[in-house]
């Protein structure tokens, strides 16, 4: 099996899984990266590790989608062992708003962070939530990690 990225963050897991069920593997990878910047949710982890106000843009209103690596990679072995082609959403649906995002990152890491809102940009979008309805029909899948009992907290 080639898998092209393989040493990335979502790459390397799907590579573990193929070797785990027996697969021989080549792994093909660019390691010059660019830099576009924070493209998606700005990373409060890291600004609260150092102490920093944590960022939220806008009035944090805004959602974003997150889900854990092994649910993607278990919808990427159905994609893979389906008869099934075309463009499939593997995300997970779960909405979390990025104050919410915020303080969960105040609470497990720093609960002195002060968070900090800034202009929003004008290209943000308001929500990202996948459409996972094909992946559902078609593969059988969807994620499994329930994101809100696995945050601290109850966020």
């Amino acid at each position: 099996v080639l898998v092209t990225g393989g040493a990335g963050f979502v790459g390397s897991h799907l590579v573990d899984r193929l070797v785990e069920r027996g697969d021989s593997v080549i792994v093909v990878d660019n390691f010059f990266t660019g830099r576009k910047g924070q493209r998606g949710a700005p990373s409060p982890e890291p600004q609260a590790l150092r102490k920093e106000p944590l960022t939220v843009y806008g009035d944090g209103k805004q959602t974003r989608s997150f889900q854990y690596v092994s649910d993607l990679v278990e919808g990427l072995m159905k994609l893979m062992e389906g008869d099934h082609i075309g463009p499939f959403n593997l995300g997970n649906p779960g909405e979390f708003t990025m104050l919410e995002l915020a303080k969960v990152v105040q609470d497990t890491i720093d609960p002195d962070a002060r968070i900090e809102f800034r202009p929003n940009t004008a290209d943000d979008p308001h929500k990202r939530k996948p459409d996972i309805s094909r992946a559902k029909e078609l593969l059988g899948w969807e994620p499994k990690v329930p994101l809100r009992e696995v945050f601290p907290h109850g966020h």
